[in-house]
């Protein structure tokens, strides 16, 4: 299974990030696609070939983690871009922030503390059913 760039260019001229920014990561996002293709290309030749036990399978395979979260975080980040409304703090994320962090404010400071850890760069809040 293939995986094509999604077009992410309406996201351009929006407040708060700059044109080179968002150009920036969707030629990020744009080399994750890429690769996470080329990797699963690699592994079923490799497959097909028997190499399923080599260390270089298993090396192409934590690869392909780390290009394929790749490509799926910019896509989760990039549609999740431009939301016009504030939290609703008396709704259900809103008091579980508060629930599990005494404060909204709070939960905001850890965020952006999170955000701000060197690394790769990710803070991502979710719901895990």
């Amino acid at each position: 299974m293939a995986y094509a760039a999604k077009d992410y260019n309406t996201l351009i001229g929006m407040e708060g990030f700059s044109e080179t920014l968002l150009k920036n990561h969707f030629t990020l996002y744009q080399g994750y696609v890429t690769n996470t293709n080329k990797v699963m290309d690699t592994l079923s030749e490799m497959a097909k070939g028997g190499k399923i036990g080599t260390p270089e399978y298993a090396e192409l395979k934590r690869r392909l983690g780390w290009e394929f979260n790749g490509m799926r975080l910019h896509e989760l980040y990039f549609e999740n871009l431009g939301g016009k409304g504030a939290l609703n703090k008396g709704g259900k994320l809103g008091k579980k922030l508060v629930e599990e962090f005494g404060s909204y404010e709070n939960w905001e400071a850890d965020f952006k503390g999170v955000g701000t850890v060197r690394g790769i760069g990710w803070a991502i809040l979710y719901q895990d059913n």
